[in-house]
Formats: structure tokens, C-alpha cells, sequence
């Protein structure tokens, strides 16, 4: 039997992910009593239980019995019966923007700020993101970026890493982007807008792929590149325990060059335990300027 117990903060997607376990064909139930957790895996745990994959939600709304589930637990292990616990958590900002949009008080709050009452949470709840087997930072995830995420942990598990990687294609004719942790600059690369038929596609575009890579150069640029993010990424993570990531390629319009080494490096990346977003800032923009590329 696969027991999963999902918790962590308010706000931060507990519920997406039971449903998105319910949808896996798990036994879902949310804000079980702490003192029914014993008797819960002792009743799953029969063979005459039809499911042989359970869930339960733990969070804050358990109140003063939560400080009990540490000896809920601890009897669980006794007793052999293994269990993983999924944390859910996202940043002070994510969350009070999530309360503020769905205009719902936060179960600590007691009509004051929402902020005393996140704070008060992360008390509370602190021994459980230590406890955690798996935690997933959702500050940056969409619904359904989370529903992968879960889905990772379910199938892969011991691959599983929590890391949001976005390659950003710009033209420094607009700027480099604020958020950018790692810039690439590949002006180096043959440029397809001295080419007058390739000027009006975009990187995304066969033609261009084929002109910007049939280059020793680019060729063997994207094999450094590739090579020093996958070392890189895994230091983020255990170095400074990030969980987002924007690497930054540029060229001098953000259509052809930038875009075709972003498009190029997210493809390599999805070979890699991490969820992977590829980004054309720039590649609206007008491309009738002399220089652009």
C-alpha cells in the first residue's frame, strides 16, 4: 500500500494536488481528525480495503490536535505502516496575493492580517517541511505545472527535484531582462536577417534553425552551453536551495538567433528532472530595423 499524507501552507495547492492523487486513482480524503490517522492506515491497511493507494490532507485546520500528529506518526513507523508526506509551500508574497484574489481569511488570520497569520502558520507547521519527503515550491507553478510536478513524484520519486527552469530568448535592442539569472549572449552566430527571404521568420521557424546551427561554432556553443547549465542547476538547488531559475539568451532583435539557442537548450533540458519553460520575450517586436537579428 502507498500511504501519502499532503500538507504545508494555506493557499499553497493542497487541494489541487489531492485531486490531481484522486485522479490517479488514489483514496483521497482531506482534513482527516489527527486522532483518526492511526486508525485510518489500520483500516487501509486491511486486505479487504479496495484501494491500495491512499491520501490524506493534514494542515493548519486541525488546530490545537495538530501538535499531536508527530505521535500519529511515530506509531505509523512502529507499526510498519510506511507513509511519505508531500509539502506544499509558496512565498509570503504568492500566498497573500492567492488570499487577496480568492477574498478568503486565512484560518489563523482571525480578521486581522493575513501576513500575522502566515507567519503564525509557518511556525505551526514547521517540524512537517522537515519531516517532508518531498516539498514542491509553487510560487511560480501553473495548475497544471503542479499536476506534473505531482505526477513526478508518483512515478519517478527518487528523481524527483523541485526546480523551475525558464529560458528566456531578448533583444538587447530591448533591454536585458531584470529577472534573468544566467545571460548568454550568441550575436556571435550568423545572423538570418542579412538574408532577405529568412527575415521575416522567426526562430521558431525551420529555415532559421538551420542557417543559425550550420556553424561549427553554434554547434559546438550549444554543447558548452547544455554542458554548463546541467552542471550548474543542481548547485542552485543544493547551494542556495532555489527553486526557480531563468536563464537569459539574447541577440540583437530577440527573433532569430536568441530564439532558436532558447528553443535548441529547452529541448536538452527536458531530458533532465526539472520542469523546463522555454520564453520569447522579444520575437513580436517590429523586425524591419537595420541590425535586428
Amino acid at each position: 500500500m502507498r500511504f501519502i499524507i499532503v500538507t504545508g501552507m494555506s493557499g499553497a495547492g493542497k487541494s489541487t494536488v489531492l485531486k490531481q492523487l484522486e485522479d490517479m486513482d488514489y483514496f483521497c480524503v482531506d482534513n482527516l481528525p489527527v486522532m483518526l490517522i492511526k486508525k485510518f492506515a489500520e483500516i487501509s491497511g486491511d486486505n479487504h480495503f479496495e484501494k491500495d493507494k491512499v491520501a490524506i490532507g493534514i494542515d493548519i485546520r486541525s488546530g490545537e490536535a495538530l501538535e499531536e500528529l508527530s505521535t500519529q506518526l511515530s506509531y505509523l513507523r512502529e507499526n510498519k505502516f510506511n507513509y511519505e508526506i508531500i509539502y506544499l509551500d509558496a512565498t509570503d508574497k504568492v500566498l497573500v496575493k492567492r488570499y487577496k484574489e480568492t477574498r478568503r481569511e486565512h484560518p489563523l488570520a482571525h480578521g486581522g492580517r493575513i501576513e500575522d497569520g502566515i507567519a503564525e502558520e509557518r511556525t505551526r507547521i514547521d517540524f512537517l517541511k522537515r519531516m517532508a519527503d518531498y516539498t514542491i515550491d509553487t510560487s511560480g507553478l501553473l495548475t497544471r505545472e503542479l499536476k506534473k510536478e505531482v505526477k513526478k513524484i508518483v512515478l519517478t520519486e527518487k528523481n524527483y527535484t523541485n526546480m523551475i527552469v525558464t529560458v528566456m530568448s531578448f533583444g538587447y535592442k530591448f533591454g536585458i531582462p531584470q529577472d534573468a539569472d544566467m545571460v548568454f549572449d550568441v550575436r556571435f552566430m550568423p545572423n538570418p536577417y542579412y538574408v532577405t527571404e529568412l527575415r521575416a521568420k522567426t526562430g521558431n521557424d525551420d529555415e532559421i534553425k538551420q542557417f543559425v546551427m550550420d556553424s561549427p561554432s553554434s554547434v559546438e556553443f550549444m554543447d558548452k552551453l547544455y554542458d554548463m547549465v546541467k552542471f550548474l542547476v543542481p548547485n542552485f538547488i543544493n547551494g542556495e536551495d532555489r527553486h526557480q531559475l531563468v536563464i537569459a539568451v539574447g541577440c540583437t532583435g530577440g527573433r532569430h538567433r536568441s530564439v532558436t539557442v532558447a528553443n535548441l537548450l529547452g529541448e536538452r533540458l527536458k531530458e533532465l528532472p526539472y520542469t523546463t519553460r522555454v520564453f520569447h520575450r522579444d520575437i513580436a517586436n517590429d523586425i524591419y530595423v537595420k541590425g535586428e537579428g
